[in-house]
């Protein structure tokens, strides 16, 4: 009979679903020493966020199946690790989704009719009714910022209650935002018209301090920020100081910068503002639910059958498994680079499959790509089960072709977007050492490995442009790696790659496409 560890607190519904095909073992609170002198016995291992599962406990489990976690991330798992050694790693992405919307419209309704002040008022004795007088929220306009599964459910039931519906996501497609009755604008005109502005966006590089003093600067003295998605997106001593100043309306905030919440100066605001401990799942029914959707996952791969929310690679055998692993992470690493290059919000993605591989099973190269595509939309939140999912929900068509006739490679793929800056395509292959080469750029030819941080240009075969676009790199102290330049015809059109040792400077691509010949200029960053 298979061996099941829970090793954090779990529902109990949880550990009755997993009783019916394993030996349950509760065991909480082990340390790392134990936990990798046990693991051997178990076939899976199931977890919340108190167990960090590294690559010595994986490596420990030599029977281990499945790690699953009850929520939403996964930072506690070295999922790398657990993907070599051919486990699966499961998460329920969507467990919490009510409950953080939900708690967003609480904030949003609290924040409008003083609620948390009025109740203290009342248990202090008081019966000051003129000091709480609110706000309605019907025939207002909410501003929703990422338009996701949470974002998307919160102007549903936004819209119910008569509110008109604004939203930004460069990557969500106007026939999705139609299907919620969401007009979909640009961020700048989102600041300005909206009397309430709610949060469901992952924090990124770019999306921190993305309210900060310049777009709070740009909204009505009405507005009200809701923000129950991740701390950082909101430049704290920013707000802090339009609401002691009374140019925005008020803010009601879940999360923050630093948790738990220390000295700061939010703490001293008034009625204006409504904060919480990070309650956004901290619902009974969400507990619940991540326990037997993780439970459930758990119970079906040791029944021999796929899970439905794996991180890694789910649901393919080991021999399948085996032969496509490097193309797969030649699928998403050219996904990753044509959706970057196609830009923003991305309309189709074909594919064609070339040599040995358009004789091959070609769904996980499909959703590999698309995991690519999505994910400097997504980030973490993408994998290869929603990949497909998260794509058709943004409006993505995805072709598929095939040509064993292209024999350039034993097999290679080849990738062209339609996006926001244009119709972009790459094409990638392996070579005889399994080391991922880039071909070709928008049908110029090239050879490259691809590097963290890449520069590629459209420019005049002409004399003069290397040397141009080297001397303005070192001025900005930026160190080339490695360039090579691919062309059809001499003097003609061409592109030029360059890999890079450090990200560039911001502002440095508009003074490269300044120089005499360049047409157009993009960085990749992988």
């Amino acid at each position: 009979m298979s061996k099941v560890l829970v090793s954090d607190p779990i529902d109990q519904v949880g550990i009755d679903i997993l009783s019916q095909v394993a030996q349950v073992d509760v065991k909480t609170g082990l340390s790392p020493e134990e936990l990798v002198r046990i693991m051997p016995e178990y076939d899976a291992l199931m977890i919340r966020s108190g167990t960090r599962v590294t690559k010595e406990i994986i490596e420990a489990g030599k029977q281990l199946k499945i790690i699953g976690r009850a929520g939403v991330g996964v930072d506690n798992v070295d999922v790398p690790a657990a993907t070599r050694q051919g486990i699966v790693v499961v998460n329920s992405p969507e467990g919490n989704t009510i409950a953080a919307a939900e708690h967003a419209l609480a904030m949003m309704l609290s924040l409008s009719r003083h609620i948390p002040d009025a109740n203290a008022s009342v248990k202090s004795g008081q019966w000051d009714r003129k000091s709480f007088i609110g706000t309605e929220v019907y025939k207002k306009t909410l501003g929703v910022v990422g338009l996701g599964k949470i974002g998307s459910h919160v102007a549903t039931v936004a819209k119910a209650m008569g509110m008109k519906i604004l939203a930004y996501d460069p990557f969500i497609s106007v026939e999705r935002a139609e299907e919620l009755d969401a007009r979909l604008v640009e961020l700048d005109l989102l600041f300005q018209e909206a009397d309430y502005i709610t949060l469901h966006i992952p924090k990124t590089p770019e999306t921190t301090h993305l309210i900060n003093a310049e777009a709070l600067a740009k909204m009505k003295p009405t507005t009200r920020i809701i923000n129950c998605s991740r701390g950082g997106i909101i430049d704290e001593a920013a707000l802090a100081e339009v609401l002691k100043e009374g140019k925005i309306a008020g803010a009601a905030l879940d999360v923050f910068e630093t948790e738990p919440l220390g000295e700061s100066s939010l703490k001293s605001l008034g009625k204006n503002l409504v904060l919480t401990p990070h309650l956004g799942a901290s619902t009974a029914e969400a507990q619940v639910n991540v326990a037997i959707d993780v439970a459930e996952q758990i119970r079906d791969v040791l029944l021999g059958l796929p899970a439905r929310s794996a991180v890694n690679i789910p649901g393919l055998r080991p021999d399948v498994l085996e032969k496509l692993r490097p193309y797969l992470q030649l699928a998403e690493t050219l996904g990753n680079m044509v959706g970057q290059l196609a830009g923003g919000r991305i309309d189709s993605l074909n594919i064609r499959l070339q040599g040995e591989l358009a004789t091959n099973q070609s769904q996980p190269l499909i959703v590999a790509a698309l995991k690519g595509l999505l994910s400097q939309a997504l980030r973490e939140r993408v994998n290869y089960v929603n990949a497909s999912i998260e794509a058709k929900e943004r409006g993505i068509r995805v072709i598929e072709t095939r040509d064993a006739s292209i024999r350039d490679y034993s097999g290679s793929l080849h990738l062209e977007a339609q996006g926001t800056l244009g119709e972009h395509s790459v094409t990638g292959a392996l070579l005889g050492d399994g080391e991922i080469h880039i071909t070709s750029i928008d049908e110029f030819p090239i050879n490259v490995p691809p590097s963290p941080h890449m520069l590629f240009t459209l420019h005049r075969d002409m004399p003069g442009i290397i040397g141009n676009i080297g001397s303005l790199l070192g001025s900005f102290n930026v160190n080339i790696a490695s360039m090579q330049v691919g062309r059809k015809i001499v003097r003609g059109d061409a592109v030029m790659v360059l890999s890079l040792d450090d990200p560039l400077p911001e502002g440095i691509l508009s003074e490269i496409t300044k120089i005499p010949g360049i047409r157009d200029a993009y960085t990749v960053t992988l």
